[in-house]
């Protein structure tokens, strides 16, 4: 016989589902045999296989050692023999300037530098997604075999060249919840930018976007088919004709905030598809090389500020009601601020 117990990062998962991840060389069809015949037992008990894991479980496998192996892809020349772990530990190893903002059992939260991928574009890429696996595979919050049932991701994206804030599922659960958030709306995301000109009031944008795919690039219009953003902004310091805004991103959109900005004739510094080319062309000796666009600062709800469906489900995170900050990156620094 052999056993599972599930664990933290695992559970929340339907036993069925777990299954397959972990018996990757196993078919449906097999593994609820398996189930009905009793070979796979939950806790003792005969399961169906619709059953939700939770923290402790235990799964008990009556199994040959040479089926076992088999369907796990641990045998010579199994699928799944090769080390899963070399690709993270070449991430961690590769990319620099990433840092710990946070972390608790559910999520970790990175402050990304500008010129790192949040997620992989091609299969050769190295993005911040291996490098967070790798950094929980390098502090033991990860091990080989959790990766093969749940593989914990980034839940928000910043584009190639904006810095900052970006939050990190490492849980199951954790992963659910935070994904519901964001998507809901419920934390609140705060963005700082190096704008072109005055900014002399706050305001707040509106407006339809609308993203040409081909050229990567979108236009935003007062009235269309796209979809509806929303952007509020503060000036926070000048210097040198230039401002620092402090940037609330209520709709999360592509490009939302660059070519919101470039809409009013403030583009961001240093960007090279909304921006003003000889402007940014000025301020390459002072090492601006990409836009001046920060995710500095998440704000996450509270228990009682949650709908009442989600209050259940998220009464044990730690990070409910924290804000967390990302520092200014040092080249904001060297234009004033």
């Amino acid at each position: 016989m052999q056993n599972h117990q599930i664990g933290s990062q695992e559970a929340g998962q339907r036993l069925d589902k777990f299954l397959h991840k972990y018996f990757p060389e196993a078919g449906t069809a097999f593994l609820y045999k398996m189930l009905r015949k009793k070979n796979i037992v939950l806790n003792k008990k005969k399961a169906e296989g619709k059953e939700i894991l939770v923290e402790g479980d235990s799964l008990d496998f009556f199994f040959s050692e040479e089926t076992f192996a088999k369907f796990r892809g641990t045998e010579k020349g199994g699928t799944t023999s090769r080390p899963l772990t070399a690709v993270y530990e070449k991430a961690y190893v590769s990319l620099h300037g990433i840092t710990v903002l946070y972390e608790d059992a559910d999520m970790l939260a990175l402050n990304k530098p500008a010129g790192v991928l949040t997620q992989k574009a091609e299969e050769a890429d190295v993005s911040l997604n291996e490098w967070m696996i790798g950094y929980l595979l390098k502090t033991g919050r990860m091990t080989e075999e959790i990766l093969k049932t749940f593989k914990p991701s980034v839940l928000n994206r910043l584009d190639r060249n904006t810095s900052g804030l970006v939050l990190c599922g490492i849980s199951l659960k954790g992963s659910q919840c935070l994904s519901r958030m964001i998507h809901d709306r419920t934390v609140h995301k705060y963005y700082a930018a190096v704008v072109k000109g005055k900014v002399s009031k706050a305001g707040t944008l509106g407006g339809v976007l609308e993203k040409d795919e081909k050229a990567n690039k979108v236009t935003i219009k007062d009235a269309g088919e796209g979809k509806e953003v929303c952007t509020i902004y503060e000036p926070a310091a000048y210097a040198d004709g230039l401002t620092l805004l402090s940037i609330e991103l209520v709709t999360g959109k592509t490009h939302q905030i660059r070519a919101h900005m470039a809409c009013i004739g403030h583009p961001l510094l240093g960007d090279a598809k909304y921006g003003d080319r000889g402007f940014n062309e000025a301020y390459r000796k002072k090492g601006v090389k990409s836009q001046l666009l920060h995710a500095q600062r998440m704000v996450f709800p509270t228990l009682r500020e949650l709908p009442e469906e989600e209050v259940k489900k998220a009464k044990d995170f730690a990070f409910l009601g924290k804000t967390i900050e990302a520092p200014l990156p040092e080249v904001f620094h060297r234009v004033g601020f």
